[in-house]
């Protein structure tokens, strides 16, 4: 049985880190991706990493988030530095199990049930 368990949310002040974990289990997967979505928002694509590790942002996190993954674990990560008020979200793990990687949340085949991070000024 396929389950996705996140960690690592909580509440930050502008400017600091946080480190999000999301740990697979039930079988193997090809992409994992990490979403958000805040208060009266619709959801968004923050990050993904293939297989082989290629990575890809959404413009607004470029160069401050940063996405890894353990294979060996099934767990991928979200390192998220310098992080502002507008990151405040629920931000979710999300994974794929056929080949080809997207920021298309409707190709994800299983997601993890949110972390909160929220980011005080």
């Amino acid at each position: 049985q396929v389950q996705l368990v996140e960690s690592g949310g909580g509440l930050v002040q502008a400017g600091g880190s946080l480190r999000l974990s999301c740990a697979a289990s039930g079988r193997t997967f090809s992409s994992y991706a990490w979403f958000r979505q805040a208060p009266g928002k619709e959801r968004e694509f923050a990050a993904v990493i293939s297989g082989g590790g290629s990575t890809s942002y959404a413009a607004s996190v470029k160069g401050r988030f940063t996405i890894s993954r353990d294979n060996a674990k099934n767990t991928v990560y979200l390192q998220m530095n310098n992080l502002k008020p507008e990151d405040t979200a629920v931000y979710y793990c999300a994974v794929k199990i056929g080949s080809g990687w997207t920021s298309n949340d409707r190709l994800y085949d299983y997601w993890g049930q949110g972390t909160q991070v929220t980011v005080s000024s």
